[in-house]
């Protein structure tokens, strides 16, 4: 398996590490976060500049037709800056959703207006009682007038407060946990009947609670209730993205730690020189090498044709990196004393934000039993 990156993937990298530290420092992060929409609609519109929202589309709606490697490389760059915007929502969930199941002509007409800036989705597809099953869907649509009325709700729908439009999933026909009979909708956010209440998640990135009554919906994503096969793949991209952000996280706070302990003193002497501080350092950077091998294997996943080996392989990664995040945030927070548990220091918000990556799309202890219950 070839690891090296391309010359066009190593410029994207760089183009995207200079905006981010030119622009997104932690003093610039706490300004975006006090905005309306909880995120920079300049920093957007740099995205855009730079071809980061087309990155996965095909030139001909305006991308660069770039892969799962490439929205890790700039996921990386976003987890090292607590990035706020919602990319993942927008270019890898809800764009994602789109490229696969979208007509030619739905694909037209959203797709280069994501590149432009101009259009921001989120996936609406998780439900209260559903935990993390992707089948357990309860919000129903029933056609009438020639297009579907939609009656549910949706929970944790990541920057669904700030979307223009919706990709809400439904069920038009089978039981609740089924997975055949789900539906994927394009919802416009100002429909009638759609209601939505947005809030800061814990690591101040935003999400919204949705309620859908007697919503009309004219426009499906592929065919009435096979959706399923979608929702699994616009899910799985995004663990993919969020390892690759994990990753970005992880590296910071080692970097973080290691200038801590090389300046911090205790007893007329840099904490650093202390033995088992030492050991607490090396053991954060195994994590995180480990944490960036699962997040590659993630990335270089999200095309495996096969579901089923497909399915394997991202939940092995979605583990891997979760574990080690947690394990390196977790000797951060410890190594920085007091300091690290403030508000006005960077480290506990890396902290918070590895630790909601962790339990998002299936914690742990899921992405566990769904691997023990294929050798049982």
């Amino acid at each position: 398996m070839d690891f090296d990156l391309s010359d066009d993937q190593r410029l994207l990298a760089d183009s995207v590490t200079r905006l981010m530290a030119d622009r997104y420092g932690f003093e610039a992060r706490k300004g975006f976060v006090k905005q309306d929409t909880g995120w920079s609609a300049e920093m957007w519109g740099r995205y855009a500049e730079l071809g980061l929202l087309g990155l996965p589309f095909a030139e001909e709606h305006g991308g660069f037709g770039g892969g799962p490697v490439d929205v890790m490389l700039v996921m990386q760059e976003f987890g090292r800056a607590l990035a706020l915007e919602p990319y993942l929502a927008t270019v890898v969930l809800g764009g994602g959703a789109v490229r696969l199941a979208g007509s030619a002509a739905q694909q037209a007409a959203i797709l280069p207006a994501i590149a432009e800036g101009g259009l921001k989705l989120a996936f609406a597809h998780s439900e209260r009682e559903a935990r993390y099953d992707l089948a357990d869907v309860q919000t129903t649509a029933k056609r009438a007038n020639g297009g579907w009325v939609l009656d549910g709700a949706k929970s944790v729908v990541l920057h669904g407060d700030s979307a223009d439009k919706l990709v809400v999933s439904a069920r038009v026909k089978g039981e609740r946990d089924d997975p055949d009979g789900i539906g994927l909708f394009l919802v416009d956010a100002g429909a009638e009947g759609l209601a939505r209440r947005g809030y800061a998640l814990r690591d101040e990135t935003r999400a919204a609670e949705i309620s859908l009554t007697n919503v009309v919906a004219a426009e499906i994503l592929g065919e009435p209730g096979a959706a399923f096969g979608t929702i699994a793949r616009v899910v799985e991209a995004g663990i993919a993205a969020m390892g690759a952000e994990a990753v970005g996280a992880m590296e910071t706070m080692q970097s973080m730690t290691l200038e801590y302990s090389r300046t911090r003193e205790q007893f007329g002497k840099p904490i650093g020189t202390n033995q088992v501080v030492q050991h607490r350092l090396s053991e954060m950077l195994m994590a995180l090498e480990q944490g960036r091998s699962m997040a590659m294997l993630a990335a270089m996943s999200v095309d495996e044709p096969d579901a089923a080996e497909r399915a394997r392989a991202i939940s092995m990664a979605k583990i891997g990196f979760g574990q080690a995040a947690r394990f390196v945030s977790q000797q951060a927070i410890q190594l920085h004393g007091g300091i690290g548990m403030t508000e006005e220091y960077a480290v506990g918000h890396y902290f918070r934000r590895a630790l909601v990556i962790e339990h998002t799309f299936g914690d742990t202890a899921y992405h566990l039993a769904r691997l023990a219950a294929e050798v049982e």
